[in-house]
């Protein structure tokens, strides 16, 4: 930067973009597992040699979402080394810093008087290192209370409809330079395409207009983790859906580099993709050289400079058909060996020869997409045992495909398609009850899809029962809010749960799909009540799906809109708290107003009554369950499960024994524990009653019914915090 004078410099905001560190990748490889550390280690070398203003990171800067202690350990050891000096801080964040960084300090880390940052990071979360458990915490959040990242981007989420979301940009002054940097962490895409599409479920706060300073001064930045192509748009977000007021895009997760910015045609805006700075598959995409991306924004405008990592494994990838090859005969399994080892030798020559640092040369990346119609293969990790100690993969050099009937022509799958492979073989749970025509009876399937991904990605033990426990409660709350215990019959009790079910199904297709809410801990519905709001963040990765529910135990509210006197009138005070060595203080005031960016409203037509109408013939006969209001101790009287924090076990309540109804065929209602009993079974379960036991007390039983706590709603959901 010797040709820029110090005035100019005074004016730019240099900012070194990366996505998609994935800190912790492979760290059991005894070859590989330091990979991504020193690729993260060379990103912070850049950013102080290069003179940045801050680091800003795209997402999964962790690869897994509970990433080990030798992980955390080295990312903060990583930051603190270079994060951590005297060097000055040349830019001011003058917005309300209490809704940018909503966490217990509630400022950016280089104003803390205790601290000594020279360099901030500033960071959203992606589907790997996403917010999960009751306190709705991520990985990125460890780092940001020890005051060496600055997170933002994260959204709250509730309730079991679309949500609403409020995007608040982090407003940054250099000089004459302003720039207004939106952060949006990864969301489920099928939620957050139906939010887009959805009217005021997104909403856009701009900086209102000012004496000095107009609206269309501010230099737009937003940073996003989610899909970008692919074959279904649901599951992906179109860059259409995003309003037209900004001015430059950082997209992370998707691991191609792409870092040369696009315009994207009719929009105004310009999008960079600087992709993974570690291999995480062994892709065509992954082989492309990796880069950093140098912004530099004056005024206006903006100047990108790509920067190339020297420190990443190299990585060679080619294809080959083996009928096109003349030297092999398909019934000589050596001479097939002979030419892949001819084909294998010649990448590992091609890597040496790209190496940029000779005296630090690795063992290279090698993998070798073999079309094998026609012919026989070979034992792939025979093959590469020839290659111990002269590749990094050895194990998976090879691997074998082959061309369907059509030809290689008609199936071709593009680089975009090509980079999440882990998805082949993926199905939810709705495709399998579609395809055996099973027919749900008590939950619905889109809270047991969830159910299963958070207990196979989360390793969240208490998955499914958090997803039963949900559904009993919120059934029994709406049974209860009208239920007549004078009159309730039997039949009507299989009525009412049906048209519960019926009834929640359709507010939720109404809405979105897999978008549930439901108690992910063993916490009493007491302590439940006390949280004001609990998110539900939702994800779906390109390379590697990750799913998240987050906890909630407080009743859904559903089509409540933002106060568009808080969103449009409040004003949002500056932030101007004293910065750490005597920095000085700067003071503005800022109102915000909203852009709605919603693109049309598509709502799904799929109706519920076929699950409502399976729900109330499958629903076993039984008695009523008594209302809440009703004081005194019935026959037949029933206790609702009683979910303690202290206790892990529901415990089931005392009640009488009754025979089945008559001439409906449902036979005896006692079974042997742990076979499958009749219906009468599940419907005990619904109620939380146990024939088991005598009805001395069914008093004690009536008394926890009337003490019962309902669940509350929820806050709204884009409600903002007022400026202090």
């Amino acid at each position: 930067m010797g040709h820029i004078s110090r005035e100019e410099m005074k004016n730019t905001l240099r900012i070194l973009v990366a996505t998609d560190c994935h800190l912790g990748y492979l760290e059991k490889d005894e070859i590989r597992r330091h990979d991504s550390f020193q690729a993260f280690e060379e990103i912070c070398s850049i950013a102080e040699q290069k003179q940045v203003d801050f680091l800003l990171l795209g997402g999964d800067l962790f690869h897994e979402n509970k990433p080990s202690r030798s992980t955390l350990v080295k990312a903060i050891e990583i930051l603190r080394h270079h994060c951590l000096n005297d060097k000055p801080v040349h830019f001011q964040v003058v917005s309300d810093q209490t809704i940018n960084f909503p966490n217990t300090f509630g400022h950016v880390n280089y104003e803390d008087p205790h601290f000594n940052v020279g360099l901030p990071v500033f960071s959203i979360h992606g589907n790997h290192d996403d917010p999960a458990g009751v306190d709705n915490l991520s990985a990125v959040d460890i780092l940001s209370a020890c005051n060496l990242v600055n997170y933002f981007g994260k959204m709250v989420l509730g309730g079991s409809g679309v949500g609403q979301i409020t995007i608040c940009p982090i407003l940054i002054k250099k000089g004459s330079t302003s720039v207004a940097l939106y952060g949006l962490g990864n969301i489920r895409d099928e939620r957050l395409n139906r939010m887009f599409q959805t009217p005021h479920a997104v909403q856009w706060m701009r900086p209102e207009a000012q004496e000095g300073c107009q609206v269309t001064d501010w230099f737009n930045i937003l940073v996003l983790h989610q899909n970008r192509v692919k074959a279904n748009p649901k599951n992906a977000i179109n860059e259409h859906f995003l309003p037209r007021f900004l001015d430059f895009i950082v997209w992370g997760h998707e691991h191609e580099c792409l870092v040369d910015p696009l315009e994207v045609p009719g929009m105004g805006f310009h999008i960079t993709q600087p992709g993974s700075s570690v291999a995480t598959s062994l892709i065509d995409g992954e082989s492309k050289p990796k880069h950093v991306l140098l912004l530099e924004i004056k005024g206006n405008q903006y100047r990108p400079t790509k920067i190339p990592l020297t420190s990443v494994r190299p990585f060679e990838y080619t294809e080959i058909v083996l009928k096109d090859e003349s030297d092999i005969d398909s019934n000589d399994q050596n001479s097939i060996i002979e030419h892949l080892d001819k084909v294998v030798q010649s990448l590992i020559e091609k890597s040496s020869k790209r190496a940029v640092n000779k005296s630090e040369l690795k063992l290279p990346l090698v993998r070798l997409k073999v079309d094998y119609s026609g012919f026989m293969t070979i034992n792939p990790q025979r093959f590469g045992q020839k290659y111990v100690g002269k590749v990094a993969n050895p194990q998976d050099i090879l691997i074998f495909s082959k061309a369907s009937r059509k030809g290689r022509s008609d199936v071709k799958i593009d680089d975009s398609e090509r980079l999440r492979p882990e998805e082949l073989n993926q199905q939810n749970i709705e495709a399998l009850v579609a395809e055996n025509n099973l027919k749900m009876e008590i939950l619905p399937v889109n809270d047991l899809d969830v159910a299963l991904h958070n207990f196979v990605n989360k390793d969240d033990k208490m998955a499914f029962y958090s997803c039963v426990q949900y559904n009993l409660e919120e059934t029994r709350s709406k049974i209860s809010q009208d239920a007549d215990p004078l009159k309730f019959e039997e039949e009507d009790l299989i009525l009412k749960v049906g048209e519960c079910l019926e009834d929640r199904v359709k507010e939720r297709n109404t809405h979105s799909k897999k978008d549930m809410a439901f108690t992910s801990s063993m916490q009493s519905s007491k302590d439940l009540g006390s949280k004001s709001s609990t998110a539900v963040g939702s994800a779906v990765s390109f390379s590697d799906d990750e799913d998240t529910v987050k906890a909630s135990g407080s009743k859904p509210t559903r089509g409540r809109k933002v106060s568009s006197k808080a969103a449009d009138d409040t004003p949002i005070k500056t932030s101007t708290r004293g910065r750490g060595r005597g920095r000085g203080r700067g003071t503005s005031s800022l109102k915000q107003t909203t852009l709605d960016a919603s693109l049309g409203f598509r709502q799904s037509q799929r109706s519920a009554s076929a699950t409502a109408t399976a729900t109330v013939r499958s629903i076993a006969d039984t008695d009523v369950m008594n209302s809440a209001s009703s004081g005194e101790p019935r026959e037949n009287e029933v206790e609702e499960i009683n979910d303690s924090s202290e206790n892990d076990d529901s415990l089931l309540s005392k009640g009488r024994k009754r025979t089945a109804p008559r001439g409906r065929g449902r036979g005896s209602t006692q079974s042997k524990r742990g076979k499958k009993s009749d219906n009468s079974a599940v419907q005990r379960t619904f109620m939380g009653r146990d024939d088991s036991k005598d009805d001395s007390d069914d008093e004690d039983n009536a008394r926890k019914i009337l003490n019962k706590s309902q669940p509350r709603a929820t806050r709204n959901y884009g409600a903002l915090r007022k400026g202090r």
